[in-house]
């Protein structure tokens, strides 16, 4: 009896370390998607769409807090012993999973232009419409010396408006230089470390450890800080109020990236898109700072204080993924990865301070808060586009 119990404990485990696994790789497609999403859109509304992807990713973990607790309950009240029922429980999300992966291998398009493997040579074909020839010789390699152009006369609708296409206003030589600088290369090693370690790709994963980290690990305690502070909410109340803070991203995150756009076409300035970053962040640790000095007992309070600081953290990784973009856009993967990667070891160093504080969440919180002005303010003044960056403004 007790080998057999040795054996069904060990099957559970690696049942448990196999979901677990296969749960972080689907983790890491955030990257792809936001490379994906930013290929797709110009440098004015980018921070949209990017944080609206993302924010429904992040949403996603919010409707879970209530699918898969109502799943197992009711393959439970059906019959199904509960060490069966959590585990059949996984196969609602999976179908879902494989059903948006099909959708979009076999639906969606690589590039707004066609295949990503042609994209060298839609890149060429559009500015040969703008009389710029012989741009792209080798995939990855953008040629040097622009042909002549044309430079044909503006139409009478264009005069009467007074206004003209950007592109069109664009000498030969600024297209071909926004052309090498915007097109995805594939980095060699040495450039993948380069891009990684310059001072603009460390402001993104910086500022995404603290907003991105700092989400990761509250959704992880909110609901037990809840029921510490409030015993009579009960269990279920309080991981249903503690899943409001995931169901915020449908909101925050997109508004962020909202306004982070807006400032941009409002200013033309990536420096305005930074400082919009920097205020979330800092806002955002004003208030962890107040939630956990006051550690209030009193629900509306509480709940209003966590909204607050949901509203500005969650946007802040809205906000931070309208920079992003404009960072060595010819390695956006890198940086993105880079980025993204840097939010989960914020997380993983932050449930590592919840774990070694017991139950004295608001202390962590504070010491959160500080961590996060101070690493926003440590990096405030770095520029956001490195010097002699081509393209991504």
């Amino acid at each position: 009896m007790c080998h057999r119990n040795q054996h069904s404990s060990e099957q559970s485990l690696t049942v448990d370390s196999a979901l677990r696994f296969f749960i972080g790789i689907l983790g890491g497609s955030f990257v792809p998607c936001q490379v994906w999403t930013t290929g797709f859109f110009d440098k004015n509304v980018v921070g949209t769409a990017n944080a609206l992807t993302g924010g429904l990713g992040n949403l996603g973990g919010g409707v879970t807090y209530f699918v898969m607790p109502a799943v197992y309950k009711a393959l439970v009240k059906d019959g199904l012993p509960s060490h069966k029922a959590w585990r059949v429980s996984f196969i609602v999300p999976g179908i879902l999973i494989v059903a948006v992966a099909l959708a979009l291998l076999l639906l969606c398009p690589d590039t707004p232009t066609g295949k990503w493997s042609e994209r060298f040579a839609a890149a060429e074909q559009n500015l040969r419409r703008h009389s710029v020839t012989g741009v792209v010789d080798v995939p990855g390699h953008i040629g040097d010396k622009p042909a002549n152009s044309d430079g044909g006369a503006e139409s009478e609708e264009e005069k009467a408006h007074g206004w003209k296409d950007n592109e069109a206003q664009a000498t030969d030589q600024e297209m071909l230089d926004t052309a090498r600088g915007e097109v995805v290369q594939k980095p060699s090693f040495k450039e993948i470390i380069q891009v990684m370690m310059s001072p603009q790709t460390i402001v993104t994963a910086a500022c995404y450890f603290c907003t991105f980290g700092a989400e990761l690990s509250i959704n992880s305690i909110l609901g037990n800080y809840y029921m510490k502070n409030f015993p009579k909410l009960g269990l279920q109340r309080s991981g249903n109020w503690a899943a409001m803070f995931g169901l915020l991203n449908g909101v925050a995150r997109p508004l962020g990236g909202f306004i982070s756009d807006l400032v941009y076409r409002r200013t033309h300035s990536v420096w305005a898109k930074k400082a919009v970053l920097h205020t979330y962040g800092i806002l955002t640790g004003v208030f962890l700072i107040a939630i956990g000095v006051l550690d209030s007992k009193s629900q509306a309070t509480m709940f209003g204080l966590v909204a607050a600081m949901a509203f500005f953290l969650e946007g802040g990784n809205g906000a931070d993924f309208g920079l992003v973009p404009h960072v060595h856009p010819y390695a956006n993967g890198v940086v993105s990865g880079f980025t993204g990667a840097s939010g989960n070891f914020g997380g993983i160093i932050f449930a590592i301070i919840f774990r070694y504080n017991g139950k004295n969440y608001g202390k962590v919180f504070w010491i959160i808060g500080v961590m996060t002005i101070g690493i926003n303010l440590l990096v405030s003044w770095i520029k956001p586009i490195p010097k002699g960056q081509i393209g991504g403004r």
